[in-house]
């Protein structure tokens, strides 16, 4: 993706049909929101950031401890300023506290698991999930206040419902789940991401139409007074391992 494709989400210079689509040329405005720090600032900003992000943890104990809904709404709206391929803002959250409705996803995500864990899955995949303590139970489902259903939409469909190709679909729903998950952990809470395969029951059971596709169930909460994490979780590369500078 280069510089002429992922645009920054604002949406400047082009309007939109109802359906959320580009409709007119390019046109250029001044670049808003400037912001400018000197070197020490910077260094300063960038490593209060990576001590932030060192305190995330994906984890798997959530209490029923409620959530405001305007907490998910901030985080969700910070997730959809990602960058997106063509500004075509391919994704869209569900956001489900209905005890009944989790309870669904809950039966249907286990069954895949269920799936997963008898053999599916394959012994080199097992294998390097054992040091992860997972298995095919996700109580966790039920139990946390708010899951964040992430679909990636394949294309579009205009006002007058003409199907409208969408660009770098994986990469700007990745970029906004990640944005998101992050938000939510600035915000003070404890996620978890979810991918049973496959998802299709999440169209039906969130309502969403076809041209959407499960991307995965984000589980966001409160973390319970005795949540662990796997050690083996904690090991992270070092900047040799995952960066070169030329």
């Amino acid at each position: 993706m280069n510089d002429g494709t992922m645009n920054d989400g604002t949406g400047n210079g082009a309007g939109t049909s109802d359906a959320g689509l580009v409709t007119a040329a390019y046109e250029a405005i001044p670049l808003p929101d400037r912001r400018s720090f000197t070197d020490v600032e910077m260094a300063e900003r960038a490593a209060k950031f990576l001590e932030e992000v060192k305190t995330r943890h994906s984890i798997r104990d959530f209490a029923p401890t409620p959530v405001p809904r305007m907490v998910i709404e901030s985080c969700i709206l910070a997730a959809g300023r990602a960058p997106s391929g063509a500004n075509r803002q391919p994704w869209h959250f569900v956001a489900v506290s209905d005890p009944d409705i989790k309870h669904r996803i809950r039966k249907a995500a286990e069954a895949e698991e269920r799936a997963f864990y008898d053999g599916k899955a394959g012994d080199d995949w097992l294998a390097a999930l054992a040091p992860l303590g997972t298995d095919d139970e996700k109580p966790f489902l039920e139990t946390a206040p708010w899951l964040i259903v992430i679909f990636a939409e394949r294309y579009g469909v205009s006002a007058d419902r003409k199907i409208v190709k969408n660009y770098y679909i994986n990469e700007s729903v990745g970029i906004a789940t990640g944005m998101l998950i992050t938000a939510l952990h600035c915000a003070g809470l404890a996620t978890l991401t979810h991918t049973p395969n496959p998802m299709r029951f999440l169209n039906e059971i969130c309502g969403r139409p076809e041209n959407e596709k499960p991307y995965m169930i984000l589980v966001a909460g409160h973390a319970t007074e005795d949540a662990t994490v796997p050690r083996h979780a904690k090991r992270k590369k070092s900047l040799d391992e995952i960066a070169t500078f030329r």
